[in-house]
């Protein structure tokens, strides 16, 4: 994960609690920092891959609600662990961003799912992995002082690029990628917008609160949309499927989690950064290896345009 310039970091999780100046001083990335950080970004990059295995067995929003049921239970395991107080006690006005934060985090992982249900791995992992631009560009209009700059708006234009790339290679009406592409897309644009709520809510809340309030709240509305509009359609539990959910749930929200948590009490998010630059192309490698979708040219090369376009945009 990597933090943009003080926001809360890359995949919507909040950052670690703001360190004591009386502590040690964020360092720079050593060899032990760098492979931790690119296993963390190899984890991401096969997330909508475990999502393509699990929808293999399951409905969109069943999946969703089964693995957010297991982040939650990861999180509050982590909560209980750290000894965090206040988890649950919600003072007067607060009810109104925890459940806009539940419902923006429900919509966006529901697009998700949907979406990639409609298209291939690797084009979800390209697209959705644009998060992190959008989150720049939603920074300048709404983060006061978080200003574009000519290194940043260059790496907009060279991440915008490379997805374009990446749609008008197959631009079509009729292909059968479209619409789970376009849908993909929409939950980047929301998982930035997501990120950028966090950030504002996190000078008032505690960031595990909202954590844990946004997967509880996720989670139950992925179980009402699912009885209501899945109820027909069966789940097979599978090995598969099972594997499917320990990633999702207890590897990415809760493993990534943690780990990164301890990094970015350790490192500069600046030298993350870089680490997290190999997440689409992780991405790529990881869904040819595991569903078998090809290594056209046109797709490392908007893979490799998305990345170099995070670059840009989280250089200070």
């Amino acid at each position: 994960m990597l933090t943009w310039r003080g926001h809360a970091p890359a995949r919507g999780l909040p950052v670690a609690a703001p360190r004591p100046h009386s502590l040690t001083p964020l360092r720079s990335l050593d060899l032990k920092g760098a492979a931790i950080a690119l296993l963390l970004a190899a984890l991401w990059g096969g997330n909508p891959v475990a999502v393509k295995v699990g929808l293999t067995d399951a409905p969109p929003l069943r999946l969703a609600w089964l693995r957010f049921l297991l982040g939650c239970l990861a999180i509050l395991a982590y909560a209980w662990w750290t000894r965090h107080p206040g988890v649950f006690r919600v003072r007067p006005g607060e009810w109104p961003v925890l459940w806009s934060l539940g419902l923006l985090f429900a919509v966006q992982i529901g697009l998700m799912n949907v979406g990639i249900s409609h298209t291939t791995a690797a084009h979800a992992s390209v697209l959705l992995n644009s998060y992190a631009v959008h989150t720049v560009v939603l920074a300048h209009f709404l983060i006061p002082g978080d200003r574009l700059t000519p290194a940043t708006l260059g790496g907009i234009l060279i991440a915008y690029a490379g997805i374009l790339l990446l749609f008008a290679r197959d631009f079509s009406f009729t292909s059968s990628t479209l619409l789970g592409d376009l849908l993909v897309s929409a939950s980047a644009l929301m998982l930035g917008e997501r990120i950028i709520y966090m950030t504002r809510a996190v000078q008032r809340f505690d960031p595990i609160k909202l954590l844990v309030f946004q997967s509880g709240i996720g989670s139950a509305c992925f179980l009402l949309a699912s009885v209501w509009w899945e109820r027909d359609v069966p789940t097979r539990y599978t090995a598969s499927l099972a594997a499917s959910l320990l990633y999702q749930g207890a590897v990415v929200a809760g493993f990534n989690f943690v780990v990164n948590s301890y990094l970015l009490q350790i490192y500069r998010p600046s030298a993350l950064a870089a680490c997290a630059l190999t997440t689409p192309i992780f991405g790529v490698l990881i869904s040819a290896v595991i569903t078998g979708d090809p290594l056209t040219p046109t797709l490392l090369l908007s893979a490799g345009m998305v990345a170099a376009g995070i670059g840009l945009t989280s250089r200070r």
